[in-house]
């Protein structure tokens, strides 16, 4: 895609601004995509949905430079009307500053905890292995024919769904409030307080990731009562939360473009 085909499409008024910036990238769950830029540029480039999964494919490559090259040529342009050099010396500073940014974020006590969540989720997922074959079939119907609380549970989500979601946020919680981090103290350091609010919008995101999966495992355990390993991620993931809250109190006040603002 070249930079005029770019420019077009960042101007359409269809598309809400910003709107890629806090979501959760499920595209596939997502009700905004037709008012997404980032989804339509993804739709555009994917000409071969097969090859373009293939990363191995020389389609996918070209494609993945052309997007570098406009992407460099806006940098170019950028560079040139705000007058400024792209120093070897200070990029190389530039670095070292976002190293060390990245390694505070990575120590931060919500950040552990969302690491050690990813660990609780991979054990869990070793030893239920069964779960999604033929021995997770059986016991799914067993399940569904009675439950604790004497309700059916076709109500709650699926079994599949349970699992789709926690392996969704697994990982994107801590990728998230990585990037909540950083922006903290990326505002502490240098006083600029748009790094608060893209923290405060990134701390939301991982949130809603948190309880979603929250969610989910408590409906495994309602499924599957049995599954008591199950109480380690949920406890896991009740003091993230707390953790995450107490850091951002202004997160959930955050308005997302589009999710949180009527679609606009």
């Amino acid at each position: 895609m070249d930079k005029d085909r770019m420019d077009e499409l960042a101007g359409d008024p269809r598309f809400i601004p910003g709107i890629y910036n806090y979501c959760d990238r499920w595209c596939e769950r997502c009700a905004f995509t037709f008012r997404c830029m980032n989804y339509a540029l993804a739709q555009e480039e994917e000409t071969d949905a097969a090859a373009s999964r293939d990363l191995r494919n020389k389609a996918f490559w070209d494609r993945l430079d052309e997007v570098f090259e406009t992407t460099r040529e806006l940098i170019e342009e950028e560079a040139e009307e705000a007058d400024f050099d792209l120093d070897e010396e200070e990029l190389q500073e530039s670095m070292r500053e976002q190293q060390e940014v990245h390694e505070a974020a990575q120590a931060q006590p919500y950040s552990r905890t969302a690491r050690a969540y990813i660990d609780v989720v991979d054990q869990w997922f070793k030893l239920n292995e069964g779960l999604g074959g033929d021995e997770g079939d059986e016991r799914k119907s067993q399940a569904q024919a009675s439950s604790p609380a004497g309700e059916p549970v076709e109500n709650t989500p699926g079994l599949h769904d349970c699992l789709e979601v926690i392996c969704w946020y697994q990982p994107q919680i801590w990728v998230k409030l990585c990037r909540a981090a950083s922006g903290t103290i990326r505002a502490a350091s240098e006083e600029i307080e748009c790094f608060q609010e893209d923290a405060d919008g990134s701390a939301k995101v991982a949130i809603l990731g948190i309880e979603r999966s929250m969610a989910a495992w408590a409906s495994l355990r309602h499924r599957f009562p049995d599954h008591e390993d199950a109480i380690l991620a949920l406890g896991t993931l009740k003091r993230l939360l707390r953790q995450v809250e107490a850091a951002f109190p202004n997160a959930r006040a955050f308005l997302r473009p589009g999710f949180d603002t009527d679609g606009t």
